[in-house]
């Protein structure tokens, strides 16, 4: 079989047996497929076997991996991009050597050095200055607010809140569990502020419909009886966030992550251990919750400036 046919195989198994999401397969799909359209041009063949991926040819994809755009007067790949492709290879490589398929070993796939862009966050007063700015004598204006304090409360990603049902959130024991990346459960826990916010938000409400959160449509639809034609979408909540944070004068980018940032950073800054936040947020690695670190070793240093005696 030749590459092209292995990496059908290879995205087959990530559906079926990986159980991996639809946007992992389509990530992998458009990434496998570059490397092996990049391949092609090294090779300078139009078919190509695993056992002619070798060491050298690596090191040519990688070259033209770093370029890729530039042709087009763009910037270059960026390095986390080029790391999610080398990623995906990987994980291809691993899966030839597992059906005992020759080709090159995967060991010897190593990802570039990932500088994290620094994280940004709110303070505890700043997400209080957008609450403040939003009008409650509206439906939308309480749905506004039950959606900014469910960011806030529960360190939701923007993904995990807008597929939640009315079923999924237990508001009198303020918990309940997400499916996040990786088809991964998780629980979820909020403030009793929060829970009365929703509360307030769904007594306000006429229709039956599942959704937690609904779009502003009034458009009277029958085709979809399961109501997710008035669900709202990842990007209508990102312009409410970014709407009440223009309006209380925050300067910064503010989207739904960097409410998940301040939910992460504000549990550190308040004692919570590394172990339990990652385990709220729903990290497979610590590795990737230490990014807030950064965030509280400067806070620590204003402990220490504030509180430990000098010496004479």
């Amino acid at each position: 079989m030749d590459v092209a046919e292995l990496i059908e195989d290879f995205l087959e198994h990530l559906e079926i047996e990986s159980g991996r999401s639809k946007k992992t397969i389509e990530n992998y799909r458009l990434y496998l497929e570059r490397f092996l359209i990049l391949t092609q041009e090294i090779l300078n063949k139009d078919e190509v076997r695993p056992e002619e991926i070798t060491r050298e040819v690596l090191r040519k994809y990688r070259l033209k991996l770093n370029r890729l755009g530039s042709d087009e007067g763009n910037d270059d790949l960026k390095t986390i991009t080029q790391a999610y492709h080398l990623i995906a290879l990987r994980g291809f490589m691993k899966y030839l050597a597992k059906r005992e398929i020759e080709s090159l070993d995967p060991s010897l796939i190593d990802l570039p050095h990932v500088v994290r862009k620094q994280v940004t966050f709110l303070h505890f007063d700043e997400v209080e200055r957008m609450l403040n700015e939003i009008d409650l004598s509206t439906e939308s204006g309480l749905r506004d607010r039950a959606i900014i304090e469910l960011l806030y409360s529960g360190g939701l990603r923007v993904s995990e809140l807008v597929g939640l049902n009315r079923d999924s959130v237990n508001l009198a024991r303020r918990e309940f569990m997400v499916r996040g990346k990786g088809s991964k459960d998780r629980p979820i826990f909020i403030s009793q502020a929060c829970a009365d916010r929703v509360s307030d938000y769904l007594d306000a409400r006429t229709d039956s419909l599942p959704a937690l959160f609904l779009n502003n449509s009034r458009n009277l639809q029958t085709v979809d009886t399961s109501g997710n034609y008035r669900r709202i979408t990842a990007r209508s909540v990102e312009r409410i966030v970014e709407k009440y944070a223009r309006l209380a004068g925050i300067t910064k980018h503010v989207s739904p992550h960097t409410l998940r940032h301040s939910f992460a950073t504000d549990l550190l800054m308040n004692g919570a251990d590394l172990r339990s936040v990652q385990s709220m947020l729903g990290h497979s690695d610590i590795s990737t919750t230490q990014i807030y670190t950064h965030v509280t070793d400067a806070h620590l240093k204003e402990i220490h400036d504030k509180f430990h005696s000098e010496t004479n």
